[in-house]
């Protein structure tokens, strides 16, 4: 303890001594008030203020104390701890942490006075207290007098002194010619912009949110600062006007400006306690909305923008050119001209920052000029095998198809945000061909004419499973969170499915588990705008084991758990730094759980949450690289009430940072679970500290808060950025018809490698696109220096399936990869089996070069620069691209009326269309039986059955084979789609569908399921069945299960409702699921088929044979290189040869998700 501070204490107490031996009567006529304790040692220290104390507890303290005690929270006297500490009984007791020793803070002090037993009389003495004077009665620039009361409060004593004196007074200052204000209180003051009122004090707190004290926050009135407040959030105005009218403005750092009225009042002192509330970034919640109008129309855009404060200005942009400035978020466009076709957004602007809406396209079409291009764009459709084209023996072809775009249709007058009626150009006429087959005519509708219309109405839907990043393990029941409200849950396996709302343009989910054994993790999910479900695998972080900790002491936590190298992060937390939700100094043992999602192992990529972006000054949505994210729980060890920490010190270790330009502009950041964007927490800061004893290092440290459970980041803005073009396929004959939209492609940015000294597995950035009708385009970072600065791992999912990469080995084959040389060898590209067989063929690794402008092979893609994302969008078919494909399944599906389940927006009003309904798909499936010592395929033949505008003709074909049982010698089983009854698009008559079930080769039916024959025969009419070697029916109406071997599903999407039936069909049940194939239960028809010639051919064989002749146009892979299919077997291989079926242990086929979708 230094000198003058314990003499500081020292005469304290004398003065209690000597006040003792002056009056012998003193323990008679004092007393020691009740203990007090206004602050806590956070901050600076802890400081029990008088005039602090007076603010809380007016009453209870006299107007001079005697002497003053203090001690610890703990009763331990201020003068048995050892510390330094500063006390005055007309002052108070303050305790500074600077002063204390290393690794020491003060303790928390209470503290109580010694004051006479009635000084109540002391204050009020016999009379009551003055009333306030009165207002001066004087004219301007004139004399007056001022009066006051008092009343005798004594009851049985009488007063003495004057009940009423006075004071001479001035009358207020005439006004000045250039002053206008009137002052119904006080006067003006000297600059005449505010009133004054001499006598009056205002007093007040202010705290932040959470109820943390306010240090620092500013006072404005009329924008001139009047004080800023104490280390306890107090603050004292003088001269301040009680009229009711006056405002103030109350700000802190990071949290929403505040105005205070000063309430009416006629006491000398006022007394305002403040909340403020934490800034909330902008957020946008409507996008303005694309569309298309005629010369001379009128077009309205809107975006609407939240914050905390609200947007104080919109300015609203027309191809990146700044229009009038506006105040307004609506933006009104009459009288078009074709030129002010193209893109519109709107940036909203507040003291919190700033944001961009997405662009919205306005096309504006001349008055004579056609709305949708009448000519249809071409569409390649697949024929059976036994269709072959007489001019070129190609099994291929063109139905036409219209593109959805955008048209300018039939709407009102009104001006409105949104349009009524949404128009697209779609089908405007069609007409029925006839191909000649093999022995038959195959119908299919031709498109003749586009037109606009209206568009089809569509359900954009997300699902998938929430399962562990490191076992697997589901989260069961969890809730799933959109806009603070819960939507959906999971279900016993994880799985969950959830509905996009309409005009969704980002889709943000938070999963939330109950049993607390995950971090809650926010994610941002790409969907199908058109329409359609895509599935997604939410991989969750398991929440590390909670370990005790002092709420007294200095805690260090280490995060980073990479295997063989140091911690990557430490958290330092300093005594007394935590503090319960309502602001409350929490004292106690501490349950810290901290979960650390370490960048140096790859395999944690797909657990990054959010993705990864900020909102930069000027409203932009930028990209993050991340050095990792770590979740805080704290909570009472008693009774587990949650916990807040102020002041927590972030040590990051600059080693770890490989990058060092990185090393300036790394921040700290957290996430909002509401937007999830991350926001900027602070920066961090070069210094050098020892760990351990010898070892010195440097560290990047910077200083947070943790506060409503939310994830932290260490993360760096980076603005090398590319856009990089990958496209998937339904096969390898990779046509353009054959492209498969709705894939979820994923892309992890990779830590830089070559050049610098780090660990090859650790990333940077986790993105996902979906893929369209012209495939996606990913986000990457990118260098224009290094071809190798950068690199990267695409992967491909669909539905739970993991689509193929193309192959680089034995050698690169351009043509193959899509990407020409010499850039295909810049970019280095390589699948991942490339040295290793025995991977998985499912991704493929490029460096991220970004390409060069003057070099003409490389400014055409796949790599696209960051400002020329349109490019990649609009990319044509032709331009280089990277590749995926799914590995071909046993099926073939025919549509007289073309659609692509991948679009729903495809779909056409037709009679004969597959699906008569584009929001609601019924799948409907029958188990078939085939004894024979071969698999066999099995075709259904779907034909219009009971309606009159449908009778006799065909609706499509689906060919399917059959899988053997390996269990059973000389058994195999199929799962055979058939469309459904029920109504047609015109939803007036319902149609029985005509079904025949056609085995192939020398079949002849044994058994019809009993229950299904009942069924039928009840629910007339009844189809003939005269050919034994098929079955014939009228497909029922009911939803029929297992029992019948006929398996339906609804949903809104079709590749869903596919999914969930062929595993009930698998399993043989109406509410299970399997991968295999259970050729004895839920059978609703069985053949016996004899031996065929090995020689012939099958109906998958002749198609595949027939597509490699026109692949190698296609495609540009040749005939040289046959198909995986004719790689992996030979014409009657057995099924469980093939590569891309999965087994169980005891080696049975099982239906992987490839096998349900077409």
């Amino acid at each position: 303890m230094s000198v003058w501070p314990l003499l500081l204490v020292l005469c304290a107490m004398a003065t209690t001594s000597r006040g003792s031996r002056r009056n012998d009567n003193s323990d008679a006529n004092h007393e020691w008030t009740t203990w007090f304790n206004v602050d806590h040692p956070g901050g600076r220290g802890d400081y029990e203020q008088l005039e602090a104390i007076r603010f809380y507890y007016r009453s209870r303290v006299c107007p001079v104390p005697r002497a003053l005690e203090a001690r610890t929270t703990d009763w331990v006297p201020a003068r048995e701890t050892g510390e330094t500490v500063h006390a005055d009984p007309t002052v108070g007791f303050w305790c500074l942490n600077e002063e204390q020793g290393p690794g020491r803070n003060c303790s928390n002090y209470s503290v109580r006075f010694l004051c006479p037993k009635d000084y109540s009389e002391i204050l009020q003495g016999i009379w009551g207290p003055w009333s306030v004077w009165n207002a001066c009665p004087a004219m301007c620039g004139k004399v007056g007098v001022q009066v006051r009361s008092r009343s005798c409060q004594s009851q049985t004593l009488s007063c003495s002194g004057p009940k009423v004196e006075g004071r001479s007074c001035d009358g207020p200052e005439c006004p000045r010619a250039d002053c206008h204000l009137h002052c119904m209180m006080g006067k003006e003051n000297a600059e005449c912009e505010a009133c004054t009122c001499e006598g009056h004090v205002l007093l007040g707190s202010v705290r932040r949110a959470g109820g943390l004290v306010a240090e620092g926050a500013t006072i404005v009135r009329l924008g001139k600062l009047l004080v800023l407040t104490d280390h306890n959030g107090h603050f004292r105005i003088p001269g301040v006007c009680p009229d009711g009218n006056t405002t103030l403005t109350v700000s802190a750092q990071n949290h929403s400006p505040l105005d205070v009225l000063v309430p009416l009042s006629s006491e000398p002192t006022s007394v305002l306690s403040i909340r403020l509330e934490r800034t909330e970034k902008l957020r946008v919640l409507t996008n303005p909305e694309s569309k298309a109008r005629r010369e001379g129309h009128s077009a309205v855009f809107c975006c609407q923008v939240s914050g905390t404060p609200k947007p104080e200005q919109f300015q609203w942009f027309h191809n990146n050119t700044l229009l009038e400035r506006r105040s307004d978020s609506t933006l009104v466009l009459k009288d078009l001209r074709p030129q002010q076709s193209g893109e519109y957004y709107c940036r909203a602007s507040s003291p919190a920052g700033a944001i961009k809406t997405k662009p919205a396209l306005l096309t504006v079409l001349a008055k004579d000029q056609p709305s949708c291009n009448p000519t249809p764009e071409p569409h390649l459709i697949r024929l059976p095998h036994d269709c072959p084209q007489n001019t070129s023996d190609s099994l291929y072809y063109n139905v036409g198809k219209c593109p959805a775009a955008t048209c300018a249709g039939q709407l009102d007058n009104a001006s409105r945000c949104k349009d009524k009626v949404a128009f697209c150009c779609g089908v405007a006429k069609m007409a029925k061909r006839d191909i000649s087959c093999q022995g038959y005519q195959l119908p299919t509708m031709v498109v003749t004419a586009c037109g606009c219309q209206k568009c089809v109405e569509t359900k954009a839907v997300v699902h998938g499973r929430a399962v562990a990043a490191d076992t697997g393990e589901p989260m069961r029941f969890g809730h799933i969170f959109m806009n603070g409200e819960r939507v959906s849950r999971t279900g016993y396996k994880g799985t969950f499915s959830v509905q996009v709302p309409l005009d969704t343009a980002r889709l943000i989910l938070t999963f939330v588990d109950n049993m607390q054994k995950f971090v809650n993790t926010t994610k941002v999910l790409p969907f199908n705008s058109r329409g359609g479900a895509i599935y997604h695998e939410i991989k969750l972080l398991r929440k590390k084991e909670p370990v005790t900790i002092s709420s007294t002491e200095t805690n260090t936590l280490e995060l980073g758990e990479a295997e063989g190298q140091d911690p990557m992060v430490q958290l330092e937390i300093p005594p007394r730094s935590f503090y319960k939700q309502n602001g409350e100094v929490f004292v106690g043992n501490v349950k810290a759980s901290v979960t650390f999602l370490d960048p140096r192992d790859v395999s944690t990529a797909a657990a990054a949450q959010s993705d990864l972006n900020f909102v930069g000054e000027a409203g932009d949505t930028l990209p993050l690289r991340t050095y990792g994210m770590f979740s805080v729980d704290f909570s009472a060890e008693q009774g587990g009430e949650p916990l807040n920490a102020g002041e927590v010190k972030v040590f990051l270790d600059s080693t770890q940072v490989k990058m060092p330009e990185h090393l300036d502009t790394m921040k700290l950041w957290s996430l909002n679970p509401e937007t999830a964007l991350w926001e900027e927490e602070g920066d961090l800061q070069m210094e050098k500290k020892r760990r351990g004893k010898r070892e010195e290092r440097t560290f990047l440290i910077g200083n947070m808060e943790i506060r409503e459970r939310r994830l932290f980041n260490l993360d760096v803005p980076e603005n090398r950025r590319c856009y990089v073009k990958v496209r998937s396929f339904r096969s390898e004959r990779f046509m353009p018809s054959e492209q498969v939209g709705g894939v979820v492609i994923s892309l992890i940015n990779m830590e830089p490698t070559p050049g610098f000294s780090t660990n090859p597995r650790a990333w940077g950035r986790f993105d996902s696109a979906i893929t369209g009708s012209n495939g996606a385009c990913l986000p990457a970072f990118c260098d224009d220096q290094r071809a190798d600065a950068y690199s990267a791992y695409v992967m491909a999912n669909l539905g739970g399936e993991e689509l193929e990469a193309v192959t680089s080995s034995p050698k690169l084959n351009p043509n193959l990869i899509g990407v020409p040389q010499p850039f295909l060898g810049k970019l280095n590209y390589r699948r991942t089996d490339h040295e290793d067989t025995r991977l998985k063929k499912t991704a493929f690794s490029i460096n991220v070069a970004k390409p060069n402008s003057n070099t003409p092979e490389e400014s055409n893609g796949p790599i696209y620069p960051f400002e020329r994302l349109k490019d990649c969008e609009e990319a044509p078919f032709s331009a280089p691209h990277f590749r995926f494909s799914r590995v071909e399944g046993d099926r073939y599906d025919y549509n007289t009326v073309p659609f692509n389940e991948d679009d729903p927006m495809s779909w056409t009003e037709d009679y004969l269309s597959w699906w008569p309904k584009p929001m609601e798909y019924r799948a409907c499936y029958i188990k078939v039986k085939l004894s024979s010592p071969h698999e066999l395929n099995v075709r259904s033949r779907n034909m219009g059955g009971t309606h009159p505008r449908t009778g006799g003709q065909l609706y499509g074909l689906r060919d399917t084979r059959s899988i053997r049982d390996m269990d059973l010698n000389n058994v195999s089983a199929v799962c055979l789609e058939f469309k459904c009854s029920g109504m047609l698009y015109d939803q007036e008559r319902v149609d029985r569908t005509l079904v025949r079930v056609i085995p192939q080769g020398s079949c002849k039916r044994e058994n019809v399921n009993t229950i299904l024959q009942e069924y039928l025969v009840n629910h007339l009419p009844l189809a003939v069945n005269n050919d034994t070697n098929e079955f014939t029916m009228l497909a029922p109406l009911d939803p029929l299960g297992h029992n019948y071997g006929i398996y339906t599903v609804t949903d809104q999407d079709p590749r869903t409702a596919k999914e969930i039936a062929l595993g009930r069909c698998f399993d043989g049940t109406s509410d299970g699921t399997s991968r295999v194939m259970k050729s004895n239960e839920g059978v609703a028809l069985t053949f016996t088929c004899g031996d065929h010639d090995a020689t012939q051919q099958s109906v998958f064989q002749n198609s595949q044979n027939s597509s490699g002749q026109s692949g190698a146009s296609a495609g540009g892979r040749g005939d040289s290189r046959p198909s995986r299919r004719r790689q992996r077997e030979g014409a009657n291989a057995p099924r469980g040869n093939r590569k891309r079926n999965t087994r169980d242990p005891a080696g049975r086929r099982t239906l992987s998700r490839r096998d349900t979708m077409p």
